[in-house]
């Protein structure tokens, strides 16, 4: 697959300020990529670039294959309108048009107005009952979400979004992000500014940027997998307590990153998506029951024979349950003598190694001091 957007060793200095140090990477169609740094990085000048906005002082961005630095200004006003669409912390809307005509301006832009096409994007943002509303009268989520429609009206092949959740409160956040979580599933190819690390999460992979330099690319999937095995011990903990797992009594999970990881789970099968509440398929029982096994024998490892007291067998018992094999997991059951419970009484699941007739207490183990 050609990338859709190739940045090599991009530089862009302003005076004697360098915003871009010889930055390269590739993003290729249908991506999610955040671009996150601390103030100062060059995540804005990034961006300009890459929408044309601004040029790099050396190196090369190139979209579908076009250096943007060979356009003049003719051919990056025609980029601008075709190929991305701008979505941006200060949500820019002329305050005397109404929703459906701040949209239809992008479509002047491109010297073609189209009202129903401006009106189907506003339902698409799930502003149907606000196209006759001026800014004033809108919240500022109904705002960005407008913003949003007009990046989208002209169809373009890349979002860029800078900072689009600044300037909302929590609930707005929340409704914009499960926007972009819908336009990435539709095939939408989008990178996203933002310094917080919740809402970088949320992206298939990141960017990150010190002082212009490229100080690393991070792959999401790897993090979401401990994420993912967090909240199936949690559901599956509170099925054995005889209660609903519910979204919001998910610890450990911000607000932000709760819905996308527990839709993520839901596509991998590890959630039953038809069920009223959350609920695990066999799948995902499996896993969370192997994970729930894996943390309990691990705490009886550490309590009965290293003398490790808790919090600290608690912590070493969650990090040692990602890492356990299938093989390590019946050696240290039979070495504990197939316990039936952990240290505090919880029922530890019985493996593959355990007796059919049941499992007794752990053996009398000698004590290890640590």
């Amino acid at each position: 697959m050609e990338p859709v957007i190739a940045v090599e060793q991009l530089t862009k200095q302003y005076g004697g300020v360098r915003a871009l140090d010889g930055v390269s990477f590739n993003i290729d169609p249908g991506e999610w990529v955040a671009i996150m740094g601390p103030s100062g990085s060059g995540k804005t000048t990034l961006i300009n670039i890459l929408g044309g906005l601004d040029t790099p002082s050396a190196g090369r961005a190139l979209v579908d294959g076009v250096e943007l630095a060979g356009l003049d200004e003719e051919a990056l006003t025609r980029y601008r309108s075709e190929k991305v669409g701008f979505v941006f912390q200060q949500f820019h809307l002329v305050p005397y048009l109404t929703a459906l005509e701040n949209v239809m301006l992008a479509q002047y832009f491109h010297s073609m107005t189209h009202e129903a096409q401006a009106a189907r994007a506003l339902v698409r943002v799930g502003l149907a009952d606000r196209m006759t509303h001026l800014p004033s009268q809108l919240s500022g989520g109904e705002q960005q979400r407008v913003a949003i429609a007009r990046a989208l009206i002209n169809q373009p092949n890349i979002l860029l979004a800078d900072e689009p959740t600044g300037n909302l409160d929590e609930v707005n956040q929340q409704l914009v992000l499960n926007l972009f979580h819908e336009l990435h599933a539709a095939g939408q190819t989008i990178l996203l500014v933002t310094h917080d690390p919740a809402i970088g999460r949320l992206a298939g992979r990141r960017i990150e940027l010190t002082h212009g330099r490229l100080a690393q690319i991070v792959v999401s999937s790897a993090d979401d997998e401990v994420r993912f095995d967090h909240l199936l011990e949690e559901i599956f903990i509170s099925g054995e307590q005889g209660t609903a797992a519910r979204a919001e009594q998910l610890s450990g999970v911000g607000p932000l990153e709760v819905g996308h990881l527990l839709r993520q789970m839901a596509e991998l099968r590890l959630l039953d998506e038809k069920s009223a509440g959350i609920a695990l398929t066999e799948r995902g029982r499996k896993r969370a029951c192997d994970l729930v096994r894996r943390r309990r024998l691990a705490e009886r490892l550490f309590m009965d024979t290293f003398s490790i007291e808790d919090p600290e067998a608690d912590t070493h018992a969650c990090k040692f349950e990602h890492i356990i094999s299938p093989e390590l997991d019946e050696k240290i059951c039979t070495f504990l003598g197939h316990p039936r419970t952990c240290p505090h009484g919880h029922p530890i699941p019985p493996g593959h190694c355990c007796r059919p007739e049941g499992h007794g207490e752990p053996a009398k183990l000698a004590k290890i001091k640590v």
